[in-house]
């Protein structure tokens, strides 16, 4: 008899390749049985004292604070089951307008993706204000080192841990759909279920772009 997979799945509302990851497992949620839970992470905090150049910019760092930061207040406020449809409305609009590269992700007016995203799931608009606020701060590296201070894990988004063994990824560049997602989570669970296994890469095609559709 299958067993349930449990995946606990950290991520930032604002990196595209944890929102394909993270699709790429819902879907897979649709062929298989997993248990999912989403979680908090957030990039400026992985990276403080080391961002990278493209974020050397106050007005640019607002932005990657922004979507995680009103998350968090969200999630603290209402509850983690707030999460999956929040992730969405806020993905769907930070990853699905037409970005092909770093700097259309960074055009993006987020201030409108909030309010929008938070008045789909039903939430009180009031909870936009959390995108400048350092309220949730303390609770956002909290949630951040839950999932990367741990045996196996490598700070970065995506984060998840398949029945309580953590890593960094899977990274795809589009989105599986239906039995193909299905199988490819049937190859991560078996890596995952290895004791002796603990890594596979390969390099990045210079011209890679993430594929979010």
């Amino acid at each position: 008899m299958a067993t349930k997979d449990r995946v606990d799945f950290w991520f930032d509302p604002f990196c595209p390749w944890a929102w394909i990851t993270s699709r790429w497992v819902l879907e897979a949620q649709q062929v298989r049985d997993i248990d999912l839970t989403f979680h908090l992470m957030c990039l400026a905090i992985l990276n403080e004292g080391d961002l990278p150049p493209q974020l050397d910019d106050p007005n640019i760092e607002k932005k990657v604070w922004a979507p995680v930061r009103v998350a968090k207040a969200a999630e603290v406020t209402v509850g983690g089951d707030v999460l999956t449809p929040l992730y969405t409305a806020l993905g769907s609009r930070i990853h699905h307008a037409g970005n092909k590269s770093f700097g259309d992700l960074l055009k993006n007016d987020f201030d409108a993706i909030i309010k929008e995203a938070l008045a789909e799931v039903g939430l009180p608009a009031v909870l936009a204000d959390a995108a400048t606020s350092t309220e949730y701060d303390a609770a956002l590296r909290e949630s951040t080192f839950e999932g990367t201070d741990v045996p196996g894990a490598i700070p970065g988004t995506p984060t998840i841990h398949v029945n309580g063994v953590a890593y960094f990824g899977p990274v795809l560049s589009r989105i599986p759909r239906g039995e193909e997602a299905g199988k490819l989570w049937d190859a991560v669970v078996t890596l995952a279920s290895h004791e002796h296994f603990w890594e596979i890469k390969r390099d990045q095609p210079k011209d890679l772009r993430p594929e979010v559709v």
